[in-house]
């Protein structure tokens, strides 16, 4: 990684691992405000045995699944810094095997999908503790106005409120500490449920034990966003905190299961997240509940929206806008996907109206997503050579666990898990179309050597009978071999209408495996003449090709390596910059083609979704005042031969 790569907080300090809990811990963390009341069930009657079982089966849930698969493993497998489940997929990408695009797709689109239920569920648990202060209030607008608030917020990013997050969640994980405290020296018997006897006998003996694990699994969903997070605060601090939130969450969890079995026999009414605070403490404990659960949202949008800018790079998203709210680097803002978040969160909020109905839906996607990054991080340890045996271990182990988990949660398919799956799959759905599309397409673009073209365009360059395009003409190629251009170039260049220039460049992107890596490559097949440069750019680094393009010439001017003052005898007598202009190929499939019906419903989908995104040029950041965009027919399949005969028309007869 680059020194100047200050992105990463990699240094341990008090500094670092207070950021480090403000930004990745929100989504675990704010947890106990919703898993002991989903494992004991509203208006269930309170059974020590489950509460015991359930007890054990979060402590080995987040010291199997979170600890020692997330936190131990996982973290290991950066991509120069960088986690997630794109980040991984790049990583293992280079072992060319092509179907491992599949769980990285799923994955990706699962952990979206549960962006839509995240904030929802947080906010809502802690603004229903109002009830207990008053029991007839209205929280269905409290929390729409705090989701409306939080997503409008973004268009002016978040280095300001980032501040506080720290200091927030600090505040929240001393008080789950505090509060479980005191209601375990009130029972210090209930930590005999780390034994994992509990749980072996919760899942065996109880009658709906099993089922009990869907609700245990929501203890340990943010597992995935905590590596997603990985490139804003470095391994370390994260392993170190973890310890200290851990040991917190915890200590909440037997707290609250000391007071339940405390009133064991009596039917739940209210949230026992809530019952453990002092009277007093109740007004305070839902304000700072409240604030967690915002910084848990926050952390799951800022982490959606770099997930769809690592799609766009990889090429499994349409180009949509991304803008860059504060200088701050990582910081993201992508419209489209902030106002599709909120409306699917006012969504989730109006269809399931409580918090009870949210925990039945939730968790059913994010296991898909611990299931795809268990394949991923599999064939990472196999390229990185770990010891097969520890490689069969663990994979047995964790399609165990998350097995079981994905069959525990799939009875909340009818209580609304649907909704969460129905997302995921027209993410999917996106994701396959958008890949496969570009697949057919450029399967069919035809590519020609530079070399035959060198001479004609030299010649055409200085052939003064022919109107002067522009002084400087740049068209973006996307052949991945120096010495190719697409045919539909030349083809623009010299018979759609012929072009001279002074200069014509050649610019190619090329979207690497690293996340950040900006490094360039210039070629000059004739001096003065034709150029071409290639950029090399991470999949985490936003394509602004006008000012990279303008940055290179700079660099190639201060080297003497070309000349761009204008050729007009007038301005380059007073050292005036030739004009540039690029142009934007843009392809569409012809009537003309016959496909497969498969293939033409791909592209079709492709079509609609094109129209809706960016432009060729605005999603390579060019200036559109200089931007020419020349559509071509896509010539997939050639028409079959035309039998038209010719007649002659019979001479007029005499009179």
């Amino acid at each position: 990684m680059g020194k100047d790569h200050h992105h990463h907080v990699h240094k341990v300090s008090a500094a670092a691992l207070l950021v480090t809990l403000g930004i990745i811990f929100g989504d675990i963390g704010t947890s106990p405000l919703y898993v002991l009341k989903a494992i004991v069930g509203d208006g269930n009657v309170i059974n020590s045995n489950t509460i015991l079982g359930g007890l054990s089966c979060i402590f080995w849930t987040l010291t199997l699944q979170t600890t020692v698969k997330y936190v131990i493993l996982t973290l290991r497998a950066d991509n120069k810094g960088e986690g997630g489940i794109f980040a991984l997929y790049a990583l293992v990408k280079k072992a060319k095997i092509k179907w491992l695009m599949f769980p990285a797709i799923v994955g990706g689109s699962a952990l979206l999908a549960d962006g839509f239920i995240t904030p929802p569920i947080s906010i809502a648990s802690a603004i229903e503790g109002l009830r207990s202060v008053s029991p007839g209030i209205q929280t269905i607008p409290i929390v729409i106005a705090i989701l409306f608030a939080l997503f409008a917020i973004q268009q002016f990013g978040t280095k300001f409120i980032g501040r506080f997050f720290g200091p927030v969640m600090l505040v929240w994980f001393s008080m789950l500490s505090i509060l479980g405290v005191i209601q375990i020296t009130s029972n210090i018997n209930v930590l005999c449920a780390i034994n994992p006897l509990y749980a072996y006998n919760l899942l065996t003996g109880h009658p709906e034990g099993f089922l009990v694990l869907g609700a245990v699994f929501l203890c340990t969903t943010g597992a995935e966003a905590l590596y997603s997070d990985l490139g804003h605060c470095g391994r370390k601090n994260i392993r170190i905190t973890w310890f200290f939130v851990k040991a917190a969450l915890l200590i909440n969890y037997f707290g609250q299961g000391a007071w339940l079995i405390a009133h064991q026999g009596q039917k739940l009414i209210v949230n026992p997240f809530y019952s453990i605070m002092p009277e007093w403490f109740v007004p305070a404990g839902i304000t700072i509940a409240t604030m967690a659960a915002i910084v848990a949202s926050q952390a799951l949008i800022s982490g959606s929206f770099t997930l769809i800018n690592e799609a766009i790079r990889l090429n499994f998203w349409p180009k949509v806008k991304v803008k860059y709210p504060t200088e701050l680097k990582g910081q993201l803002y992508i419209p489209s996907i902030n106002w599709f978040l909120l409306a699917g969160c006012i969504g989730i909020v109006l269809y399931f109206r409580e918090s009870a109905g949210m925990e039945a839906a939730y968790g059913l996607a994010i296991v898909l997503t611990m299931l795809m990054t268990t394949t991923l991080l599999t064939y990472y340890m196999i390229i990185k050579r770990y010891n097969k045996i520890f490689i069969s271990i663990c994979l047995l182990v964790y399609l165990s666990i998350e097995t079981s988990f994905l069959i525990a949660n799939l009875h909340k398919f009818t209580h609304g898990g649907w909704i969460t799956l129905l997302i995921a799959s027209v993410l999917i759905i996106t994701m396959l179309v958008w890949y496969y599309a570009r697949k057919i397409r450029n399967r069919y673009v035809e590519f020609v050597k530079l070399s035959e073209h060198l001479p004609v365009l030299e010649d055409l360059s200085r052939d003064l009978s022919v109107p002067k395009y522009a002084t400087h003409l740049v068209y973006l190629t996307s052949a991945d071999n120096i010495e190719e251009i697409e045919s539909k170039i030349i083809y623009s260049i010299m018979q759609k209408q012929p072009k001279r220039a002074d200069i014509y460049w050649f610019v190619h992107v090329d979207v690497v495996d690293e996340p950040y890596r900006m490094e360039y490559k210039v070629c000059e097949f004739i001096h003065d003449d034709v150029i071409r440069i290639d950029f090399r750019l991470g999949f985490r680094i936003a394509p602004k090709i006008n000012l990279m393009f303008r940055k290179v010439v700079e660099d190639m001017v201060k080297n003497k390596e070309v000349d761009i003052t204008s050729r007009y005898k007038s301005l380059n007598k007073n050292n005036i910059i030739g004009d540039f202009r690029f142009i934007v190929i843009e392809k569409f499939v012809s009537y003309e083609n016959e496909l497969p019906f498969y293939e033409k419903l791909i592209l079709d989908i492709y079509g609609f979704l094109k129209h809706m995104s960016l432009s060729e040029a605005k999603a390579f950041g060019l200036d559109t005042s200089s931007v020419t965009v020349e559509t071509v027919p896509l010539i997939i399949a050639p028409p079959k031969e035309l039998n038209l005969i010719r007649i002659e028309d019979s001479p007029p007869a005499k009179e």
